[in-house]
């Protein structure tokens, strides 16, 4: 098929995620390698943003795509209550590199299944039906985990498919502090508070965090954040849930993110990365107490493809390729890279209100106003389909051959662990380009 008639088809044929369905034009990609990736009229373009901040590992791994097709020469399906030899070197793999102590898995298909047994589960063993998340959150698309998502994609369903019980509480966004207070003088109050919530609340099953919100900014935690949020909900008996489904397998400089504050969660869950997003895997892990509340209780989940083969052998050959390219070291140092050149781009355009992030994991906030913190736009206007400032950046980009996420008022930069250094230097160039949209936006909001 020729490029057009794929994009009339695909256009007239389906449904596409998080936005009106009107005006729709996807880009025909027909191939990818590495941190590249071509359309069907040949141009090339660089992947800066890891397609949804999935692709760890970069395009065509030829271990992943090996173990692709070998699994599926072996053997392509099993029903979950039946053992595979992929699911047991699975298990024994990710026993190495979880955090401490989780060691119970539930295999599902996407981040969003692996959020959705991570809330039944807490919800069944402890008892409890209420659940604590944050304000700027996105947890998935199903009803329990879009119940717990603060962001706006929550709001168009919550009135007719929405499970009762959610409470928000403040994140830690020192650009933005809810509490108008500056750190270190705060004393961490976002954690503090989350303390009386559960107090005054009750019932409360468990605490989701991204440990650094994803989508909504690449919001990096003070030190202290985690930790207190750790203490405070043990100190309750309330669950922690680490949603770890874009910062972990390197996207941080470490396995996982709650690695870089020594917190252990008492479930946990991933999904892109694990395979380097080449097949569908989502994970849910548990402590073995957790675990426990099961042993004589019946576990009230599951689905067909729980636990699929053809899933979990490629996620053996690619946390090997992980420890082979040596990609945690790598998403540190170009991390820091990352974040210098960036800040000396935030020098140059009035625009950019703030730089942050962590590893290959950053975000450039957009502003109108450097003082007030004003944003271009806000989440109603996204809902509403309104023309963004950040659409504009990234589409002058997606010209100059460079695909950048942006949402609402920032840009997501978090490349392919296997960037290099010259690939990272040309979306940089791209980037800095581009930023002039947003500085001219600046200007006429005066």
């Amino acid at each position: 098929m020729e490029g057009d008639e794929i994009a009339r088809v695909v256009r007239e044929t389906n449904y596409v995620t998080w936005r009106r369905q009107g005006g729709w034009d996807p880009l025909v990609v027909v191939r990818a390698a590495g941190s590249t990736f071509w359309d069907a009229s040949g141009k090339e373009y660089l992947d800066l943003s890891s397609q949804l901040i999935a692709t760890n590992l970069g395009h065509g791994n030829p271990a992943v795509v090996d173990a692709i097709a070998q699994q599926a020469r072996t053997l392509a399906y099993a029903v979950p209550g039946f053992a595979t030899e992929a699911r047991a070197r699975l298990s024994l793999a990710l026993r190495e590199v979880l955090p401490s102590g989780l060691d119970r898995f539930f295999f599902s298909t996407s981040g969003t299944e692996a959020n959705e047994a991570a809330l039944k589960i807490a919800r069944v063993a402890t008892g409890r039906s209420k659940i604590l998340s944050r304000h700027k959150s996105y947890h998935g698309a199903t009803a329990a985990s879009i119940s717990v998502t603060g962001d706006l994609r929550r709001r168009p369903i919550e009135k007719v498919q929405r499970v009762p019980g959610t409470v928000f509480a403040p994140d830690c966004y020192c650009y933005r502090c809810p509490f108008g207070l500056t750190y270190p003088s705060c004393h961490v109050a976002c954690a503090d508070y989350v303390d009386e919530q559960i107090e005054r609340e009750g019932d409360i099953a468990a605490m989701i965090v991204e440990p650094i919100v994803g989508t909504n900014g690449v919001i990096v935690p003070v030190p202290e954040y985690l930790p207190k949020i750790r203490a405070i909900t043990a100190k309750h008996g309330v669950l922690l849930i680490a949603d770890e489904v874009m910062t972990g397998w390197g996207r941080v400089g470490e396995w996982f993110a709650v690695d870089r504050w020594g917190v252990r969660p008492d479930l946990l869950t991933t999904a892109k990365g694990i395979t380097g997003a080449y097949i569908p895997l989502g994970l849910t892990a548990t402590t073995s107490a957790v675990h426990a509340t099961f042993t004589d209780r019946y576990f009230p989940h599951g689905h067909t493809y729980e636990a699929h083969p053809l899933t979990l052998g490629p996620a053996v050959a690619a946390i090997g390729e992980y420890r082979r390219l040596g990609l945690l070291e790598k998403s540190r140092t170009d991390g820091e890279y990352l974040l210098r050149r960036l800040r000396e781009i935030q020098e140059r355009h009035r625009s950019v209100g703030e730089v942050r992030g962590l590893g290959l994991f950053a975000a450039v906030e957009l502003v109108k106003n450097r003082k007030t913190r004003a944003p271009f736009n806000t989440e109603d206007d996204k809902l509403a389909g309104r023309p963004l400032v950040v659409d504009q950046v990234t589409a002058a980009m997606m010209k100059d051959g460079v695909y950048c996420v942006g949402w609402v008022s920032h840009l997501i930069v978090a490349p392919p662990l296997i960037v290099t250094r010259e690939e990272l230097d040309r979306g940089l160039e791209v980037l800095d380009r581009a930023l002039t949209i947003a500085d001219a936006a600046a200007d006429a909001a005066g």
